[in-house]
């Protein structure tokens, strides 16, 4: 399970190798690694996540999910017969991405670790007080596409999953001036 109150922060590296200090434009000389206190911010502030996770035949599954990032780990869920939770129980690595499509502006990150089911009750309430806060009326409005989903935490129709980061990346650009940064947990 993530650790309650995580307060480990990561190693912050830039590689160069993928950033633009190795392919000089202007600004390139000036290009350092981001923070991790500001991909925390995006991976709270995004709406769409990528859930990769791999088969028991070895086969990558992709697909999309909605996440929320609380105490230092990224929830997701999923329903207990899905390829996802099957996947997960046979292999739990996993990757979580999310970003934009932008060439020139953004930031994209990937987000490596295992998922772990929740079944503490007290933070399973956390959560969907994580997922109201973050998607509003998509979840607490009737007429919310994910309305009654804290419901089936609760009853366990749907698994929720932790993933604290082991290794997460993140992919910058600024009007054609790249980083990569890589944390390591």
């Amino acid at each position: 399970m993530p650790m309650q109150g995580r307060t480990q922060q990561p190693t912050t590296e830039l590689d160069p190798r993928y950033s633009s200090a190795l392919n000089p434009r202007p600004g390139a000389a000036d290009v350092t690694a981001t923070e991790w206190a500001e991909a925390q911010r995006h991976l709270e502030a995004a709406e769409i996540f990528w859930v990769s996770t791999v088969r028991p035949d070895g086969r990558l599954h992709v697909t999309p999910v909605i996440a929320a990032w609380h105490d230092g780990a990224l929830y997701f869920s999923t329903g207990r017969q899905e390829q996802k939770a099957k996947n997960l129980a046979h292999d739990a690595h996993c990757v979580l991405t999310t970003g934009g499509n932008s060439l020139a502006e953004g930031l994209d990150l990937v987000v490596e670790g295992e998922a772990k089911p929740v079944i503490d009750p007290a933070l399973l309430e956390e959560v969907i007080a994580a997922y109201e806060a973050k998607y509003g009326p998509h979840i607490t409005s009737p007429e919310g596409a994910f309305h009654g989903i804290g419901d089936a935490f609760r009853k366990g129709d749907d698994v929720v999953f932790a993933v604290a980061p082991a290794t997460a990346y993140g992919f910058g650009r600024d009007n054609g001036v790249y980083s990569h940064t890589r944390w390591a947990f």
